[in-house]
C-alpha cells in the first residue's frame, strides 16, 4: 500500500440475510489481533469503531421481496459518509462486516470520493456468489444477495442512488472472482451486465495467478484504482468454516493468500472490506483468524 495509515470501520450488519451471526463478525476479527497484526506491518492504524445499525428484533422486516431495505439502505449511508471521511483524511479504509449488503456502503464512498476527484474506481469481488439479484428475482428476498448490482446501478433506488448518482462502479470495472454459485433467475443479469466474472471453472483451468492478473487489469482500466472486498466464503469452508452462506469448492488457503499477495504487489488497491464472518458456526475462531491473515497478506506480509 502507497499509505501509511489505516482506518479500521466495524460494520456489524446482518439484516441483509437470513441466518443470524455475521453481526459478532466484526469482533471476531477484531478477537484476533487485527489491530495489532496490522499495525506490525509498520502501518499506523486507527480504529473508528462500528457504524450504527439496526436490530431485526427491534425493526420490521418490510416488503418480503427486499427485507429490512430502509434500515440497510441508512446503514449503508452512514457507512458511505465514514469511508469517504476517512479517504478524505489519507487513511485507507478497512471495512469489517457483516453482511455482504455492508458493500454497498463501502464501494459508495469510496466512490464518491474519487469521483470529486473527477475519477472513478473499479472494484474486484472474491466471492462464492454473484451477489446480482434484484428484489424481482431473489428466491429470498435478502439484501446480501444484492449489493453488486446495486453497485452497478441495478436494483432498489435505496441503494443504487446514494449520494445522487449511479452507478457507482461501471460494470467494465467490476470483476468476480471464485463464483461457484449462482441462483437461476440471477444468471442472466450477470451475464447481461457488463461484469467480468471468474467462476472456479476459470480458476481451475487457467489457475489463480492468470485470473488474478486479468481482474486487476480490468478492475484498473482507466480508474484510479478498485476497492476490494473479500467475502470470506470465496474461500472453501474447509479453511473457512465460520461463513454466512459456505459453498463447498472454493478457494484452497495458498490460492486466498495468492490473491491477496498479488492484490498487494499492483498497489493498486484503494480500500478493503472483510464480510460473512460468522463466529457463531465458527471454529475456534479459525474463520476470523484466516480473514487477519488475508488482510495481512493484501497489505503486504510475505513469507520472506
Amino acid at each position: 500500500m502507497r499509505q501509511s495509515h489505516i482506518a479500521i470501520i466495524g460494520a456489524p450488519l446482518d439484516l441483509g440475510q437470513g441466518r443470524r451471526g455475521v453481526d459478532m463478525g466484526p469482533s471476531a476479527v477484531r478477537v484476533a489481533n487485527l489491530n495489532a497484526r496490522v499495525a506490525s506491518l509498520g502501518y499506523v492504524v486507527e480504529d473508528l469503531g462500528n457504524v450504527p445499525v439496526e436490530q431485526a428484533e427491534a425493526s420490521p422486516e418490510g416488503d418480503a421481496h427486499a427485507k429490512y431495505l430502509p434500515q440497510i439502505a441508512a446503514s449503508c449511508n452512514r457507512l458511505a459518509l465514514m469511508v469517504g471521511q476517512t479517504l478524505g483524511r489519507g487513511s485507507v479504509p478497512l471495512v469489517l462486516g457483516g453482511d455482504h449488503s455492508v458493500a454497498v456502503g463501502t464501494a459508495s464512498g469510496v466512490s464518491q470520493y474519487f469521483r470529486e476527484q473527477g475519477q472513478k474506481i473499479g472494484i474486484i469481488w472474491l466471492d462464492a456468489h454473484a451477489d446480482m439479484n434484484t428484489p424481482a428475482t431473489s428466491p429470498s428476498g435478502n439484501v446480501h444477495g444484492m449489493p453488486l448490482a446495486c453497485i452497478v446501478g441495478i436494483g432498489p433506488p435505496e441503494l443504487t442512488n446514494l449520494f445522487g448518482y449511479s452507478p457507482k462502479v461501471e460494470p467494465g470495472n467490476t470483476v468476480i472472482v471464485g463464483l461457484r454459485d449462482v441462483d437461476k433467475t440471477e444468471k442472466p443479469q450477470v451475464l447481461d451486465s457488463g461484469v467480468h466474472a471468474f467462476t472456479m471453472r476459470d480458476i481451475d483451468e487457467r489457475g489463480l495467478r492468470s485470473v488474478m492478473e486479468e481482474a486487476m487489469r480490468l478492475a484498473s482500466d482507466g480508474a484510479a484504482g478498485f476497492h476490494l472486498s473479500l467475502d470470506m466464503d470465496f474461500v472453501d469452508p474447509t479453511y473457512a468454516p465460520g461463513v454466512g452462506t459456505p459453498v463447498r469448492g472454493g478457494a484452497t488457503y495458498r490460492e486466498a493468500h495468492l490473491a491477496m499477495e498479488m492484490i498487494c504487489d499492483c498497489e493498486r488497491m484503494l480500500s478493503l472490506e472483510v464480510v460473512e464472518v460468522n463466529p457463531v458456526i465458527d471454529e475456534v475462531n479459525r474463520t476470523a483468524d484466516l480473514a487477519v491473515e488475508l488482510v495481512m497478506s493484501g497489505l503486504g506480509k510475505r513469507i520472506l
